[in-house]
């Protein structure tokens, strides 16, 4: 018998002889552990590389597929055993002349007996895989000692214990962990006082650490009443009066009490930093740009100058469910902007788990939520044409799948559906307070011109005091400081010259900008005739955004993703770079240059937010029952009133939001001259029981002197608390 003594571990058969036997060709012994149905191979990654997600994906072709003239070789039926993948190859450590049975003196050895296959019928492997994985040498075999060691086998702490190790390593792990850190670094001193202190002011954010105290209170409560608030008192669908902040309401179940909601606010707004950092990373990995690429337009998306202006507004910071959505929507369809369409990358439930971050990210409000479901609702049909334009006219035919076509039907309908239950109440409000909606006028009035692009809020740490003369000929600079960052625009500008991307992707990407810009700008371009106007006219709720700049979200997304592109093209070119220097190392100051984009991004985004301190919650508010007045009432006085009732939610005719009801309005001019009696007869009709009027606010009002004034036959009593005056109707 010839022999291949290439063979590591002694020499085995040709694959003449190994014919005559039987068995399979030398072909067959090349392991091939991918599966044809899935094109995925035995460590469950695909045809591209699991340590480079960008590499471009080889399976499904001819060589993933495998050999089968293993398979279809015929077999003599002779007592030599079968052979699974790499069967050539000595068993039990044994040579290979004791392998081959001698059929010459009709013999077996017992070494191949003990090798061959168990009683089940399974095939065993060189090591002995699918049987006893300790297998002894056979006796008087003595160079058995020579031999390589059986593998150890792992216990399941240790299985487990590598899993973790494996998982704490990841680039998602690191990526979250990195984004938190991030967070809690750029958002300082947010949590330096987080029971006491809140971000920008205590006016909105109060409102919306209400918001989320009272629907976590309500939902464990009576779930019945989550649209009926105690604020605005008696006011019906009130906690419809601005956006509500919903998704957050499993972090409002835990805690009570004004303290509490404070700290939960300034956990949910660092933790709202974090995921929008991580999801606007995740995307542009998803897209195909580079790691460092990614965190640049993680970070640019996040602390843009411009959001440092909406510090106060956490349904607008609240943005990072957008990107991470679209992420995982095109993970499970398998699309990607730098490889385009690979089907054998396909999953379902990437896909469900996209509508179900999409849903949750227009339950935090419509502000942002409702331009995002026209988005998505925009690239589902744009996406549906361009796939049958391809089929029908190009017949150009690609696998898409039942079972990703039913993922997006029961996705969609639950984001649809959760769309259409919040929007009723907002509509019945609509109806209820016909002076609440929103004219053209009211648009005008927000809408920024396009100095507000180059312009950074009093927020930015950077650039805020160098603007102050620009951002004073704002008419409401709050909503009209709209810059991006000027490196985020310097490495986008350099993005549409050197890039990953190809040209065309780069003039979609900015065509996107400009129309997002544009958007922006309300009525302050062309009037809004032809931009903003239409979109105002037809779309359904597009009336209540008031604030046109917020739309500078999508505009500095995908000037992020143009940053991207440059960036991980010039990674790119330093790792060819690295390659071709002996040794293949590129210097420290090479390396370091690759970081020098993400430094100047954050160094941009960082910030001088003020953070006061909360008013101090009146001992009064803890022990009356309510319905209830506060005075003095105004926007500013009681979005704090809404938080201080976060003790015992009781009905307060207090609120602030987005409107004035008409009712409240009344109650504030008729109550100016209170106590008297038409004041306290009005408030009795209301259902009002308690007044309560802050000696330490209102100097320079009425209730100066008044407060102090007879109440003798107007049947009310009066009793002062810890600088309260509490009058009981």
């Amino acid at each position: 018998m010839t022999t291949d003594q290439s063979a590591p571990g002694g020499s085995r058969p040709t694959s003449r002889e190994s014919w005559a036997a039987g068995g399979p060709t030398l072909d067959d012994t090349k392991a091939d552990d991918t599966d044809p149905t899935t094109g995925r191979d035995a460590a469950g990654e695909t045809g591209a590389s699991a340590a480079d997600p960008d590499a471009p994906d080889q399976s499904g072709g001819p060589d993933s597929l495998p050999s089968s003239a293993g398979n279809d070789a015929p077999h003599d039926g002779s007592d030599i055993p079968s052979r699974s993948r790499g069967a050539d190859a000595p068993r039990n450590g044994t040579s290979n002349d004791r392998a081959v049975p001698d059929k010459a003196a009709g013999k077996e050895d017992e070494g191949d007996k003990a090798a061959g296959s168990d009683e089940g019928g399974e095939d065993r492997d060189a090591s002995g895989a699918g049987g006893n994985r300790d297998a002894v040498p056979a006796k008087g075999d003595r160079w058995a000692a020579f031999g390589p060691a059986p593998a150890p086998v792992p216990t399941w702490y240790g299985r487990w214990g590598r899993r973790l190790g494996r998982l704490l390593i990841h680039e998602w792990t690191l990526a979250a962990v990195a984004s938190l850190a991030l967070a809690v670094l750029m958002t300082w001193p947010t949590l330096r006082y987080p029971s006491h202190t809140l971000p920008q002011d205590y006016w909105d954010p109060s409102l919306q650490a209400w918001q989320m105290a009272w629907s976590g209170h309500i939902l464990l409560t009576d779930p019945a009443q989550l649209w009926h608030a105690n604020a605005f008192f008696p006011a019906r669908w009130s906690f419809a009066f601005s956006d509500t902040l919903l998704g957050y309401a499993p972090a409002g179940m835990i805690g009570s009490g004004p303290e509490h909601a404070i700290l939960r606010y300034n956990i949910m707004f660092v933790l709202a930093h974090a995921l929008a950092t991580f999801g606007a990373y995740v995307l542009a990995r998803q897209l195909g740009a580079g790691r460092i690429g990614s965190a640049v337009a993680g970070v640019a998306y996040t602390y843009a100058p411009w959001l440092l202006a909406q510090a106060g507004h956490l349904h607008v910071v609240s943005n990072g469910g957008i990107p991470l959505a679209l992420a995982m929507l095109a993970r499970g369809h398998g699309w990607s902007l730098r490889h385009g369409y690979r089907p054998e990358r396909r999953h379902e439930g990437w896909v469900y788990a996209g509508w179900l971050v999409a849903a949750w990210q227009l339950s935090l409000g419509f502000g942002i939520g409702l331009p995002f479901a026209y988005v998505l609702a925009g690239t589902v049909l744009v996406a549906v044409a361009i796939w049958f334009a391809k089929r029908i006219i190009w017949r150009l035919r690609r696998p898409f799948g039942s079972r990703l076509f039913v993922a997006n039907l029961i996705g969609g309908l639950i984001f649809a559906g959760v769309g259409i239950l919040l929007a009723i109440p907002y509509f019945t409000v609509a109806q209820l307070h016909p002076h609440a909606e929103r004219t053209i006028g009211d648009i005008a009035v927000f809408s920024p011109p396009a100095s507000g692009f180059v312009t950074a809020p009093a927020e930015s740490l950077l650039w805020g005091g160098l603007h102050e003369g620009a951002r004073s000929i704002l008419p409401w600079h709050p909503e009209m400081t709209l810059l991006p960052g000027f490196v985020l625009y310097a490495l986008a500008a350099g993005g549409l010259f050197f890039s990953i991307w190809t040209v065309r992707q780069r003039l979609l990407l900015l065509a996107g900008v400009l129309v997002a810009m544009i958007l922006s700008m309300g009525t302050e371009f062309l009037g809004g005739r032809y931009t903003y106007v239409p979109l105002f006219d037809h779309l359904p709720g597009w009336s209540g955004i008031r604030t046109p700049g917020r739309l500078m979200l999508w505009a500095t997304l995908l000037l992020g993703l143009l940053a991207a592109g440059a960036v991980s093209a010039y990674a790119q070119r330093v790792r060819e770079i690295s390659a071709e220097r002996i040794p293949s190392w590129p210097s420290p100051w090479l390396r370091l240059a690759t970081l020098v984009p993400l430094l100047l991004v954050i160094a941009e985004g960082t910030n001088a937010t003020p953070h006061p301190v909360v008013p101090r919650q009146p001992a009064a508010m803890r022990s009356v029952d309510g319905p209830l007045l506060v005075l003095p009432s105004g926007q500013n006085n009681d979005q704090p009133v809404m938080l201080w009732s976060t003790s015992r939610f009781q009905d307060v005719v207090n609120g602030g939001s987005g409107f004035t009801p008409r009712q409240l309005a009344d109650v504030r001019r008729v109550t100016m001259a209170f106590p008297d009696q038409t004041s306290v007869d009005y408030l009795r009709t209301l259902g009002v029981r308690e007044v309560l009027v802050l000696r330490g606010r209102i100097a320079g009002t009425p209730w100066e002197v008044s407060v102090d004034a007879p109440v003798d036959g107007l049947g009310i009593t009066r009793e002062e608390i810890d600088g309260v005056v509490v009058f009981r109707l």
